[in-house]
Protein backbone atom coordinates (compact mmCIF):
# COMPACT_ATOMS: atom_id res chain seq x y z
CA UNK A 1 0.00 0.00 0.00
CA UNK A 2 2.84 2.18 1.09
CA UNK A 3 4.28 2.05 -2.58
CA UNK A 4 1.65 2.18 -4.27
CA UNK A 5 1.08 5.70 -2.82
CA UNK A 6 4.53 6.92 -3.36
CA UNK A 7 3.97 5.51 -6.76
CA UNK A 8 1.04 7.80 -7.46
CA UNK A 9 2.56 10.85 -5.84
CA UNK A 10 5.57 10.13 -7.79
CA UNK A 11 3.42 10.22 -10.93
CA UNK A 12 1.57 13.15 -10.26
CA UNK A 13 4.39 15.33 -9.63
CA UNK A 14 6.25 14.67 -12.92
CA UNK A 15 3.07 15.20 -14.41
CA UNK A 16 2.76 18.41 -12.89
CA UNK A 17 6.65 19.35 -13.72
CA UNK A 18 6.25 18.08 -16.95
CA UNK A 19 3.19 20.24 -18.36
CA UNK A 20 3.67 23.78 -20.43
CA UNK A 21 0.05 24.74 -19.15
CA UNK A 22 -2.01 23.74 -16.44
CA UNK A 23 -3.58 20.56 -16.29
CA UNK A 24 -7.37 19.84 -15.10
CA UNK A 25 -7.98 17.21 -12.43
CA UNK A 26 -10.09 15.25 -16.01
CA UNK A 27 -6.68 15.82 -17.57
CA UNK A 28 -5.01 14.18 -14.70
CA UNK A 29 -7.13 11.30 -13.83
CA UNK A 30 -6.47 10.06 -17.36
CA UNK A 31 -3.14 10.28 -17.27
CA UNK A 32 -2.33 8.24 -14.17
CA UNK A 33 -3.20 4.80 -13.58
CA UNK A 34 -4.10 5.05 -9.98
CA UNK A 35 -6.99 7.58 -10.63
CA UNK A 36 -8.14 5.58 -13.46
CA UNK A 37 -9.00 2.81 -11.04
CA UNK A 38 -10.94 4.73 -8.55
CA UNK A 39 -14.36 3.45 -7.87
CA UNK A 40 -16.11 6.80 -8.81
CA UNK A 41 -16.05 10.81 -9.07
CA UNK A 42 -16.17 11.24 -4.79
CA UNK A 43 -13.30 8.56 -4.38
CA UNK A 44 -11.09 10.06 -6.79
CA UNK A 45 -11.48 13.39 -5.86
CA UNK A 46 -10.35 12.22 -1.99
CA UNK A 47 -7.91 10.71 -3.45
CA UNK A 48 -6.28 13.33 -5.62
CA UNK A 49 -6.85 16.08 -2.89
CA UNK A 50 -4.84 13.90 -0.40
CA UNK A 51 -2.09 13.44 -2.87
CA UNK A 52 -1.77 17.13 -3.56
CA UNK A 53 -1.67 17.79 -0.28
CA UNK A 54 1.12 15.56 0.40
CA UNK A 55 2.94 16.83 -2.30
CA UNK A 56 2.76 20.30 -0.98
CA UNK A 57 3.95 19.22 2.71
CA UNK A 58 7.13 17.74 0.74
CA UNK A 59 7.94 21.07 -0.63
CA UNK A 60 6.22 20.61 -3.94
CA UNK A 61 4.95 24.29 -5.36
CA UNK A 62 2.11 23.70 -7.02
CA UNK A 63 -0.27 26.12 -8.71
CA UNK A 64 -3.59 26.62 -9.10
CA UNK A 65 -4.98 28.54 -12.41
CA UNK A 66 -8.34 28.86 -13.55
CA UNK A 67 -8.67 29.58 -17.59
CA UNK A 68 -11.26 31.67 -19.43
CA UNK A 69 -14.03 28.80 -18.97
CA UNK A 70 -13.92 28.64 -15.48
CA UNK A 71 -12.28 25.29 -15.57
CA UNK A 72 -9.09 25.08 -12.47
CA UNK A 73 -6.12 23.19 -13.52
CA UNK A 74 -2.82 22.62 -12.02
CA UNK A 75 0.84 22.69 -12.74
CA UNK A 76 4.50 23.10 -11.12
CA UNK A 77 6.83 25.36 -12.62
CA UNK A 78 10.36 24.10 -12.51
CA UNK A 79 12.04 27.59 -12.00
CA UNK A 80 9.62 27.59 -8.39
CA UNK A 81 10.96 24.33 -7.36
CA UNK A 82 14.53 24.06 -7.80
CA UNK A 83 17.11 23.71 -5.58
CA UNK A 84 19.94 26.56 -5.15
CA UNK A 85 23.35 25.46 -5.71
CA UNK A 86 24.92 23.51 -3.04
CA UNK A 87 28.29 25.05 -1.61
CA UNK A 88 30.42 23.30 0.80
CA UNK A 89 33.35 23.85 2.65
CA UNK A 90 35.87 21.40 3.96
CA UNK A 91 34.43 21.44 7.30
CA UNK A 92 31.32 21.22 5.97
CA UNK A 93 32.24 17.84 3.74
CA UNK A 94 34.03 16.12 6.11
CA UNK A 95 30.87 16.48 8.69
CA UNK A 96 28.72 14.63 5.60
CA UNK A 97 31.26 12.17 4.89
CA UNK A 98 31.57 11.48 8.59
CA UNK A 99 27.97 11.42 8.87
CA UNK A 100 27.92 8.86 5.46
CA UNK A 101 30.76 6.63 7.40
CA UNK A 102 28.70 6.21 10.34
CA UNK A 103 26.25 3.26 9.29
CA UNK A 104 27.74 -0.52 9.78
CA UNK A 105 24.45 -2.15 8.03
CA UNK A 106 24.48 -2.90 4.24
CA UNK A 107 20.87 -1.74 3.57
CA UNK A 108 22.28 1.37 4.77
CA UNK A 109 25.69 1.66 3.34
CA UNK A 110 24.22 2.00 -0.08
CA UNK A 111 22.44 4.83 0.69
CA UNK A 112 25.65 6.51 2.29
CA UNK A 113 27.37 5.50 -0.71
CA UNK A 114 24.85 7.29 -2.79
CA UNK A 115 25.22 10.49 -0.03
CA UNK A 116 29.09 10.79 -0.81
CA UNK A 117 28.41 10.55 -4.47
CA UNK A 118 26.09 13.36 -4.27
CA UNK A 119 28.96 15.14 -2.03
CA UNK A 120 30.87 14.39 -5.15
CA UNK A 121 28.42 16.13 -7.83
CA UNK A 122 27.95 19.09 -5.35
CA UNK A 123 31.32 20.33 -6.58
CA UNK A 124 33.70 17.97 -3.78
CA UNK A 125 36.96 17.28 -5.29
CA UNK A 126 37.75 13.84 -6.37
CA UNK A 127 41.11 14.15 -4.68
CA UNK A 128 39.64 15.47 -1.24
CA UNK A 129 39.50 12.91 1.32
CA UNK A 130 35.79 14.28 2.78
CA UNK A 131 37.19 12.33 6.15
CA UNK A 132 40.22 14.94 6.16
CA UNK A 133 42.45 14.77 9.23
CA UNK A 134 39.21 13.11 10.97
CA UNK A 135 40.37 9.92 9.11
CA UNK A 136 41.56 8.45 12.82
CA UNK A 137 38.22 8.51 13.37
CA UNK A 138 35.83 5.22 13.43
CA UNK A 139 32.57 6.46 13.41
CA UNK A 140 29.98 3.74 14.65
CA UNK A 141 26.62 3.04 15.40
CA UNK A 142 25.42 -0.57 15.90
CA UNK A 143 21.94 -1.97 14.94
CA UNK A 144 21.04 -5.12 16.02
CA UNK A 145 17.36 -4.76 16.48
CA UNK A 146 14.89 -6.25 13.42
CA UNK A 147 12.53 -2.88 14.22
CA UNK A 148 14.96 -0.61 13.50
CA UNK A 149 14.56 -0.59 9.75
CA UNK A 150 10.86 -0.68 9.40
CA UNK A 151 10.12 1.82 11.93
CA UNK A 152 12.91 3.97 10.12
CA UNK A 153 10.69 3.88 7.07
CA UNK A 154 7.62 4.29 9.24
CA UNK A 155 8.82 7.46 10.99
CA UNK A 156 10.11 8.69 7.10
CA UNK A 157 6.67 8.14 5.54
CA UNK A 158 4.65 9.06 8.97
CA UNK A 159 2.91 5.52 8.85
CA UNK A 160 1.41 4.25 12.14
CA UNK A 161 2.97 0.81 13.22
CA UNK A 162 1.48 -2.09 15.50
CA UNK A 163 4.53 -3.86 17.74
CA UNK A 164 4.37 -6.30 21.04
CA UNK A 165 6.39 -4.53 23.35
CA UNK A 166 7.88 -6.49 26.66
CA UNK A 167 8.16 -4.05 29.52
CA UNK A 168 10.53 -4.32 32.14
CA UNK A 169 8.55 -5.14 34.66
CA UNK A 170 6.27 -7.43 32.48
CA UNK A 171 6.26 -10.96 32.19
CA UNK A 172 4.67 -11.33 28.87
CA UNK A 173 4.34 -8.70 25.90
CA UNK A 174 1.47 -6.43 25.19
CA UNK A 175 0.64 -4.81 21.76
CA UNK A 176 0.75 -1.29 21.21
CA UNK A 177 -0.37 1.09 18.62
CA UNK A 178 1.77 3.45 18.28
CA UNK A 179 2.38 6.95 15.74
CA UNK A 180 6.12 6.59 15.42
CA UNK A 181 8.33 10.36 15.50
CA UNK A 182 11.89 9.46 16.07
CA UNK A 183 14.95 7.35 16.52
CA UNK A 184 17.83 7.97 18.23
CA UNK A 185 20.87 5.96 20.00
CA UNK A 186 21.33 6.85 23.67
CA UNK A 187 23.91 5.01 25.67
CA UNK A 188 24.38 2.15 23.17
CA UNK A 189 20.32 1.30 23.11
CA UNK A 190 18.21 2.41 20.27
CA UNK A 191 14.59 4.34 21.04
CA UNK A 192 11.66 5.11 19.29
CA UNK A 193 9.58 8.50 20.53
CA UNK A 194 5.88 8.49 19.14
CA UNK A 195 2.29 8.80 20.19
CA UNK A 196 0.77 5.65 22.15
CA UNK A 197 -2.67 5.57 20.99
CA UNK A 198 -3.58 2.91 23.78
CA UNK A 199 -2.55 5.39 26.15
CA UNK A 200 -3.07 8.74 24.67
CA UNK A 201 0.19 9.98 25.37
CA UNK A 202 3.79 10.56 24.24
CA UNK A 203 5.87 7.51 25.23
CA UNK A 204 9.72 6.48 24.59
CA UNK A 205 9.86 2.45 23.68
CA UNK A 206 13.56 0.87 24.05
CA UNK A 207 13.67 -1.24 20.41
CA UNK A 208 15.58 -4.32 22.38
CA UNK A 209 12.17 -4.86 23.94
CA UNK A 210 10.23 -4.95 20.74
CA UNK A 211 9.29 -8.63 19.69
CA UNK A 212 8.33 -9.71 16.70
CA UNK A 213 7.32 -7.92 13.69
CA UNK A 214 6.31 -4.06 13.48
CA UNK A 215 3.51 -4.21 11.06
CA UNK A 216 2.30 -0.91 9.23
CA UNK A 217 -1.22 0.19 9.79
CA UNK A 218 -3.27 2.50 7.49
CA UNK A 219 -4.72 5.85 7.86
CA UNK A 220 -2.84 9.07 8.93
CA UNK A 221 -1.29 10.40 11.91
CA UNK A 222 -4.02 11.48 14.78
CA UNK A 223 -1.74 13.93 16.73
CA UNK A 224 0.61 16.46 15.31
CA UNK A 225 4.26 15.84 15.03
CA UNK A 226 6.88 17.94 17.34
CA UNK A 227 8.58 20.54 15.78
CA UNK A 228 11.69 18.59 18.54
CA UNK A 229 11.50 15.66 19.33
CA UNK A 230 13.63 15.39 22.38
CA UNK A 231 13.89 11.86 22.53
CA UNK A 232 17.31 11.99 24.30
CA UNK A 233 16.23 14.18 27.14
CA UNK A 234 12.95 11.74 27.61
CA UNK A 235 15.21 8.65 28.41
CA UNK A 236 17.47 10.48 30.43
CA UNK A 237 14.51 11.66 32.55
CA UNK A 238 13.32 8.76 32.80
CA UNK A 239 16.99 7.35 33.57
CA UNK A 240 17.31 9.61 36.32
CA UNK A 241 19.56 11.89 34.60
CA UNK A 242 17.68 15.21 35.15
CA UNK A 243 16.44 14.18 39.18
CA UNK A 244 16.54 15.80 42.13
CA UNK A 245 16.46 13.48 44.66
CA UNK A 246 18.75 10.38 45.59
CA UNK A 247 19.23 6.42 46.01
CA UNK A 248 21.82 4.74 48.10
CA UNK A 249 22.75 1.66 46.89
CA UNK A 250 25.46 -1.22 47.10
CA UNK A 251 27.14 -2.01 44.40
CA UNK A 252 30.06 -4.75 43.61
CA UNK A 253 33.38 -2.94 43.66
CA UNK A 254 34.07 -4.72 39.94
CA UNK A 255 30.65 -3.99 38.56
CA UNK A 256 28.27 -1.49 37.61
CA UNK A 257 31.25 1.36 36.22
CA UNK A 258 27.84 3.52 34.26
CA UNK A 259 26.62 3.26 37.92
CA UNK A 260 29.91 4.61 39.29
CA UNK A 261 30.32 7.68 36.62
CA UNK A 262 26.50 8.85 37.48
CA UNK A 263 27.46 8.26 41.14
CA UNK A 264 27.99 11.62 43.86
CA UNK A 265 29.31 9.77 46.76
CA UNK A 266 31.34 6.72 46.42
CA UNK A 267 32.02 4.60 49.91
CA UNK A 268 34.26 1.19 50.28
CA UNK A 269 32.54 -1.01 52.39
CA UNK A 270 35.17 -4.28 52.11
CA UNK A 271 34.23 -7.78 51.33
CA UNK A 272 33.89 -6.66 47.45
CA UNK A 273 31.53 -4.21 48.30
CA UNK A 274 30.42 -0.33 47.64
CA UNK A 275 27.97 1.67 48.57
CA UNK A 276 27.27 4.39 45.80
CA UNK A 277 24.66 7.41 45.99
CA UNK A 278 23.28 8.33 42.77
CA UNK A 279 20.46 10.37 41.14
CA UNK A 280 17.01 9.18 41.30
CA UNK A 281 14.20 9.72 39.18
CA UNK A 282 11.51 7.97 37.00
CA UNK A 283 12.74 4.91 35.36
CA UNK A 284 15.71 4.10 37.46
CA UNK A 285 14.28 1.16 38.54
CA UNK A 286 14.39 -0.30 35.49
CA UNK A 287 18.26 0.92 34.58
CA UNK A 288 19.48 -1.04 38.03
CA UNK A 289 17.47 -4.30 37.02
CA UNK A 290 20.01 -4.31 34.18
CA UNK A 291 22.67 -5.52 36.59
CA UNK A 292 21.16 -8.18 38.34
CA UNK A 293 22.78 -9.81 41.52
CA UNK A 294 25.64 -6.82 41.32
CA UNK A 295 23.10 -4.25 42.77
CA UNK A 296 21.28 -3.76 46.16
CA UNK A 297 19.01 -0.85 46.66
CA UNK A 298 19.25 0.40 50.05
CA UNK A 299 16.89 3.13 50.38
CA UNK A 300 14.57 4.89 49.12
CA UNK A 301 11.87 1.95 49.96
CA UNK A 302 9.67 2.47 46.93
CA UNK A 303 12.60 2.43 44.64
CA UNK A 304 13.45 -0.97 46.24
CA UNK A 305 9.86 -1.96 46.07
CA UNK A 306 9.52 -1.56 42.59
CA UNK A 307 13.33 -3.13 41.65
CA UNK A 308 12.00 -5.91 43.55
CA UNK A 309 8.98 -6.38 41.54
CA UNK A 310 10.32 -6.19 38.02
CA UNK A 311 13.25 -8.90 39.52
CA UNK A 312 10.36 -11.38 39.83
CA UNK A 313 8.52 -10.24 36.63
CA UNK A 314 11.92 -11.66 35.02
CA UNK A 315 12.25 -14.37 37.06
CA UNK A 316 8.72 -15.75 36.24
CA UNK A 317 9.71 -15.24 33.01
Amino acid sequence: MAIAKAERLMNLALCLLGTRRPLSKRELRESIEAYLEAGSDDSFNRMFERDKDDLRELGLVIETVENLDGEVGYLARRDSNRLPPITLDAEEAAALGLAAKVWQQARLAGAASGALQKLRAAGLPEDVDPYGAHGALEPRIPVHEAAFEPLMLACRDRRPVVFDYRKANAAQPGQRHVEPWALECWRGHWYLAGWDRDRGAERVFRLSRITGKVRSRGGRFTVPVPDVVTVRETVASWAGESADRSARIRLRSDAGYPLRAKATVVRELGDGWDELEIPYGHGLDAWLVEFGPDVMVLEPAELRADVMDRLRAVAKG
